[in-house]
């Protein structure tokens, strides 16, 4: 079992900058994945960005490519997320996901990951 706790979210005006930050505990050496997906409001959730925990290998959602950057802390078994450039469009709750189980690619249905942290919410002003 793995425990993830986000935090760092908040309210920034359009251009500036968050940092989001994901804690896991419990199994951690299960981790192979960790994601970042967001869901706003009336939307589906949908993928953001992640990264494959023993190789650094990532992936970005392309809304995010250039603005944002997954990185993670293996002493403190902690997983990042840097929002820079943020716009409006970036509100939402922001959740973070573990998947224990290798694949070939990183995946980024979050169907396909196994635990899920309580979501920070991330509002964007104009």
């Amino acid at each position: 079992q793995v425990h993830l706790v986000e935090s760092g979210g908040g309210l920034v005006q359009a251009g500036g900058s968050l940092r989001l930050s994901c804690a896991a505990s419990g199994h951690t050496f299960s981790r192979y994945f960790m994601g970042w997906f967001r869901q706003a409001p009336g939307k589906e959730r949908e993928f953001v960005a992640a990264m494959r925990w023993g190789g650094g290998e990532t992936r970005y959602a392309d809304s995010v490519k250039g603005r944002f950057t997954i990185s993670r802390d293996n002493t403190n078994h902690t997983v990042y997320l840097q929002m820079n450039s943020l716009k409006p469009e970036d509100t939402a709750v922001y959740y973070c996901a573990a998947r224990s189980r290798n694949w070939f690619q990183i995946p980024i249905n979050g169907a396909q990951y196994d635990y899920w942290g309580q979501g920070t919410q991330v509002t964007v002003s104009s």
